[in-house]
């Protein structure tokens, strides 16, 4: 990848709307290699796909969750379960395996308390859990779907 592709992927990020003539004209390429660089992009996964950003607040989802979850399990069988657990649960936004203290780091949006403990109920029923613990969103100070992509 060059400054060009990077640059490419800044302005994608911001708006994967944008017209391949307007990405060309900032890059300072014409229509046809900057819309051959994009297809590259696609081809070596460097874009994996294109989405809609929604506003969780316009769909009633007013409460941001972190769930820490510890286990006693430590096996494949027990991390394919709580894998697809996660999956199957659409509130679930974000599912990290940590280091640390922590076992696992969930990112769960919901439209309130009564929602998130549905979505508790249905973890704890799914997979054995040693200890879950949550902390609630007050405030957003920085929230983007945007990576870094220094020249």
């Amino acid at each position: 990848m060059d400054i060009i592709d990077r640059q490419i992927l800044q302005i994608l990020q911001e708006d994967a709307d944008v017209a391949i003539s307007e990405i060309a004209a900032r890059v300072g390429l014409s229509s046809t290699p900057c819309w051959k660089r994009i297809q590259k992009l696609k081809e070596e996964g460097v874009i994996q796909k294109r989405v809609v950003l929604c506003d969780p607040e316009k769909l009633g989802l007013n409460t941001t969750v972190f769930v820490k979850v510890s286990t006693n399990h430590h096996n494949e069988e027990w991390i394919k379960k709580f894998a697809l657990s996660v999956q199957d649960i659409p509130e679930i936004v974000e599912a990290y395996r940590m280091s640390g203290d922590v076992d696992y780091l969930l990112r769960v949006i919901v439209d309130d308390i009564q929602g998130y403990d549905a979505v508790y109920k249905k973890l704890i029923q799914a997979c054995d859990l040693h200890d879950v613990s949550s902390s609630f969103a007050m405030e957003v100070i920085k929230y983007s779907t945007a990576l870094p992509v220094h020249e």
